[in-house]
């Protein structure tokens, strides 16, 4: 018999919600099945108090999400080895259905190419599930489960197979969009990824713009993504309909200031090794529903 499909998690946090940490680790619990390893990463921060078996590492400076997030991969050996697939949960989130860890090991057991599930967010008092969680364009039906072209940072799973392939997440972002650029490079690989509408992580409603470094990071990193992974005649189409959209939304000045200097960063500073992806891959995104213009 085929042995059940090892999960790891890894949480990272600043530790200023220790309330919430521990909620989620108790919902990572109570899973079904097989038990869920876990690695809680302090990113510069002390980690708050967490039950017996979890494990912690404490970083002396904060290394920003992805950094973070490629620590705890390595928790569990080379490229998260120990384990089958790793789960990437935020710190205020928490899962609500005792079956999501299963249904994980069925997905990738079910299709050996699929090599990220991206959940559903869902409002925890309203179960409002943000257009913005829907990693598609036509998401006006955030119930529809569907491939999709990324995927959503705080509420996933990747096959670590995936992360050998094609590499962690790239650090120098901090912030912002590194999800995209590993569904990207994963895509280029032949990985595939589904959004499952049935995979569900409570987490409270918030706008990103919360972050004090959102607008810069945003714009700056949107460059660095099209400068990465983008054949060559695609990256000023990218750049382009990006900084229209941004316009178009008529963001306050100070936002448009920041997110200007991040343009400029963008294109000014390096951006980590070019590796443009296939033209067969910008046709895969574009039969998924996405060209990477947009």
């Amino acid at each position: 018999m085929t042995r059940p499909m090892k999960l790891g998690a890894v949480i990272i946090t600043m530790g200023n919600r220790p309330d919430e940490l521990r909620a989620l680790l108790d919902s990572v619990t109570a899973q079904h099945g097989d038990r869920i390893e876990v690695v809680v990463v302090g990113n510069g921060a002390p980690v708050p108090d967490v039950p017996a078996g979890v494990r912690t590492v404490e970083l002396p400076e904060n290394l920003g999400i992805p950094g973070g997030r490629n620590v705890g991969i390595e928790a569990f050996g080379p490229c998260g080895a120990d384990v089958d697939a790793l789960l990437f949960l935020d710190d205020d989130g928490l899962l609500p259905n005792r079956d999501t860890a299963e249904l994980c090991r069925q997905a990738f057991a079910a299709d050996p190419k699929l090599g990220i599930v991206t959940f559903r967010i869902a409002d925890p008092e309203t179960g409002v599930t943000q257009r913005r969680h829907v990693p598609r364009l036509r998401a006006a039906d955030p119930m529809r489960s569907s491939r999709v072209t990324t995927f959503l940072g705080g509420a996933n799973a990747v096959r670590t197979k995936v992360i050998a392939e094609v590499g962690p997440l790239p650090e120098d972002f901090f912030y912002a969009h590194e999800e995209t650029d590993l569904a990207w490079r994963a895509l280029d690989a032949g990985w595939m990824i589904d959004y499952r509408a049935d995979m569900v992580l409570n987490h409270p409603t918030t706008a990103p713009s919360r972050h004090a470094v959102y607008h810069r990071m945003v714009a700056r990193n949107r460059v660095w993504l099209a400068r990465r992974n983008l054949p060559a005649p695609l990256v000023p189409l990218y750049t382009g309909v990006w900084l229209l959209l941004t316009l178009v939304r008529r963001p306050s000045p100070p936002a448009l200031k920041a997110w200007f200097g991040g343009f400029r960063e963008g294109w000014t500073t390096p951006c980590g090794t070019r590796r443009p992806m296939k033209w067969r891959t910008v046709w895969r995104l574009t039969r998924l529903g996405r060209p990477p213009v947009i």
